[in-house]
């Protein structure tokens, strides 16, 4: 009887959760935040006020375009990781005019409504989607060039990572690109504790209402009965790590079920969905040469902010 791939998948990524969610320190992966309505939310959360991150990339990216282009070779087939909404890819392409551009994201959905957007601005670009979690194995079209290709990878999410997986990741990423790759990729930097504060404890909301969405992602995934009623969101700057911690926090006792087992948390206890580092531009630097790049140029706003790394193969 031959596989349904989908099905294995599936259960794989419910096996890997319900494993996180066991630990001592329960955990869920980032990945899971971005269904549908986590997809919009985070939408929601790059527009706030307190939400720095996107709104400086853009401005680094508006000033420094020109420049950034001519280190980008001409004709090169980019390809985004984490696309999104491809508000971003919309500027890039005009900057670059690429030949072909590939948007890979895990939601689905709103992947190819984010695309079909892209394709009415630049009816004549090659756009390809692959919705798979960057995390795994990222399978290309065989239609996309061998070369040159430019990972593109904006919006500091290389910060999710812990550095060590980080690398792991950037590997993969370089092995994607062939000879005379290059990635461009934007990058959180260390700054004032109140502004990152601010930044993920927005005055409405919105991030709060992104991290509890999780568990109702989770209800779907793996069978359980999370209430997001009884959980709390809490995000603080843990300054021995340089990284901003997102937890969901038990409002009291109680006792969560899922499909073959389930878990007691206690009142106040936490489970960890995200992390975000902040660098310093010469400890990603380092990064970028364990994964095997070689930088060949980083950009920052005049506050210093953020940076744009481009590294080559």
């Amino acid at each position: 009887m031959p596989h349904d791939a989908t099905t294995d998948q599936d259960v794989g990524a419910a096996a890997a959760i319900v494993a996180t969610l066991g630990m001592p320190q329960a955990r869920i992966a980032p990945a899971y935040f971005y269904d549908q309505r986590g997809s919009a939310l985070f939408e929601r959360i790059t527009r706030l006020p307190e939400y720095y991150p996107t709104r400086t990339e853009n401005a680094i990216m508006a000033m420094h375009g020109r420049d950034i282009g001519s280190h980008i070779a001409a004709k090169a087939a980019v390809i985004e990781l984490g696309a999104g909404n491809c508000e971003k890819a919309h500027r890039l392409c005009a900057l670059i005019r690429p030949r072909c551009y590939v948007a890979v994201d895990i939601s689905g959905a709103f992947l190819q409504a984010s695309v079909a957007g892209l394709r009415r601005a630049f009816p004549a670009l090659d756009v390809r989607t692959v919705v798979a979690d960057i995390n795994g194995e990222i399978r290309l079209p065989a239609a996309v060039p061998s070369q040159p290709r430019l990972a593109y990878y904006p919006g500091s999410s290389i910060g999710n990572f812990d550095p060590q997986p980080a690398v792991a990741l950037l590997s993969r990423i370089r092995c994607l690109l062939g000879e005379a790759g290059a990635l461009l990729v934007g990058v959180d930097l260390v700054k004032e504790e109140a502004v990152l504060d601010a930044a993920y404890n927005d005055a409405a909301g919105i991030t709060a209402a992104f991290n509890l969405n999780v568990l109702d992602h989770l209800n779907c995934l793996i069978g359980a009965d999370f209430d997001r009623r009884e959980w709390r969101h809490r995000a603080f700057f843990n300054r021995a790590q340089s990284r901003i911690e997102m937890h969901l926090e038990a409002a009291t006792n109680l006792h969560v079920t899922w499909a073959g087992g389930g878990r007691d948390f206690r009142c106040g206890e936490r489970i960890h969905t995200e992390s975000s580092y902040k660098y310093r531009r010469e400890d990603f630097a380092q990064l970028l040469a364990q994964a095997g790049f070689r930088q060949q140029a980083c950009w920052t706003d005049p506050r210093r902010w953020f940076a744009v790394f481009l590294a080559t193969v």
